[in-house]
């Protein structure tokens, strides 16, 4: 897998890397032009010494009694001799020279000026109509560790200043692509759910138009789902109608007829059509909890709850739901006719797909709200199926569910920024299923739903 590279990064090395080259050859640059200005410095100073040292030499060697006498000159004190010379007369003989000069390293030059050997560096030059000549030398060596630590102290820099650099690039860019951070937080903060658009207010420029495409995207995306929840409830109310007049005339059919064969064929015509309008009242709930309201002022979710239960008791499963609810007031934003939707695909999931036994519904002075029945344990592999949507499962009667009864509340779990567990076999159980959810709204959305391991 190819790491992805940081756009930070990159641009740092982008700009640190020509930076540095561009320093190094300017400093190379620097350094030759230095290093020629050092050469016609050090020539200047050695010419200037030499027809100094010439001009006393004269006058010394003019003022003697005694001719073609060596002489040394004796050092002060010790110290390193760059400058060694000789003065010699027409017929080379030396007549003067530095303490440190050697007659073999300072030849003598048939022109006067400067001359070069590989280690040392001359100037000649003649007085007295050519009988004195005074040969200077400066040793090369010299001359080139004054480059070596010229050019150290270019370099220095660039060895210093470098890693500053790179760190100062990087903490400006880091500073100028702060808004794009904001503008990935922004989206990074979103469920499935939220298609409000972006703040682009504050937003430079370059990312602008980025936060401006993107609302435009998240515009159309709100109206297609719109358009697509309201095909949805408008379908499902739509077919209510028709659905209960067929409903009705099978049944005065199934009272008229007196065969057997037309009576069953009925049953099961009726039967269908109580499926289908079954299933158009949960696409109805479906859009609801995909496009409605779900927050509002603080309620007491026990009246709703308590409303809930007396419908299944009225029904054909009363005296089967068991609902405890605490004594003091559970208060929650989330909307009554949402608490409702959820209470009742809860319940009803649990009613259907259980043994027969009798069903636990309960609420917690936190919000939790917990519904668990009794039947055989769902393996693992399906319990990560149950959320789909349309996935069907056995009812206790053999029947098939319309698979939308938990895809419902997970929505509207997260929506309301809260998390639907759960968990087969039921906590404390060897057998049957427990979904919990907090009717306690949060701010942050919420993750997937999590699934409890089995119960051991």
């Amino acid at each position: 897998m190819i790491r992805a590279r940081s756009i930070r990064l990159r641009a740092a090395l982008a700009l640190a890397v020509p930076v540095t080259l561009l320093w190094l050859g300017a400093a190379m640059v620097t350094a030759r032009l230095l290093t020629d200005e050092m050469e016609e410095v050090f020539d200047s100073a050695l010419q200037e010494t030499g027809q100094r040292l010439l001009q006393l030499a004269v006058i010394e060697v003019l003022n003697r009694e005694d001719e073609g006498v060596t002489r040394h000159v004796a050092a002060l004190d010790a110290h390193e001799e760059y400058f060694t010379y000789l003065v010699r007369d027409d017929r080379g003989r030396v007549l003067l020279a530095s303490h440190a000069a050697e007659a073999a390293q300072v030849p003598v030059f048939a022109a006067p000026g400067f001359h070069q050997t590989a280690d040392f560096r001359f100037y000649q030059e003649s007085a007295v109509r050519g009988t004195v000549t005074l040969t200077i030398a400066e040793p090369l060596a010299h001359r080139r560790d004054v480059a070596g630590e010229l050019t150290l102290a270019l370099a220095l820099p660039v060895l210093l200043v470098l890693p500053l650099g790179v760190l100062a690039i990087l903490y400006g860019l880091g500073f100028g692509l702060r808004p794009l951070g904001l503008l990935r937080d922004q989206v990074a903060r979103r469920n499935a759910h939220d298609l409000a658009p972006l703040a682009a207010e504050g937003l430079p420029a370059e990312l602008r138009p980025i936060a401006d495409s993107m609302n435009q995207l998240f515009a159309r995306l709100d109206a297609a789902f719109d358009a697509e929840r309201s095909f949805a409830a408008t379908a499902a109310h739509e077919l209510r109608t028709p659905l209960a007049g067929a409903v009705l005339q099978l049944q005065r059919l199934q009272r008229r007829t007196a065969e057997p064969e037309t009576a069953r064929a009925a049953a099961e015509i009726e039967a269908s059509l109580k499926r289908l309008t079954h299933l158009s009242a949960r696409l109805m709930q479906l859009a609801r909890a995909e496009g409605a309201r779900l927050v509002g002022p603080p309620q007491d979710l026990r009246p709703v709850l308590d409303l809930v239960a007396q419908d299944f008791d009225r029904g054909a499963d009363a005296g089967r739901l068991h609902l405890a609810l605490p004594d003091a007031p559970v208060m929650s934003t989330l909307d009554p006719d949402a608490v409702a939707i959820i209470a009742r695909n809860l319940i009803e999931n649990a009613l259907r797909h259980g043994s027969g036994d009798a069903v636990q519904a309960s609420l917690a002075a936190d919000g939790a709200f917990c519904v668990r029945n009794h039947g055989p344990a769902i393996p693992p592999d399906r319990m990560h199926r149950l959320l789909r949507r349309f996935e069907q499962g056995q009812t206790a009667a053999g029947g098939i569910g319309s698979g939308l009864g938990l895809t419902i509340v997970q929505t509207i779990a997260n929506r309301c920024g809260t998390t639907l567990h759960l968990a087969s076999p039921a906590p404390g159980q060897d057998d049957g299923f427990a979904a919990t959810i907090r009717l306690l709204p949060q701010p942050a959305p919420a993750g997937p739903p999590q699934l409890a391991p089995p119960a051991r």
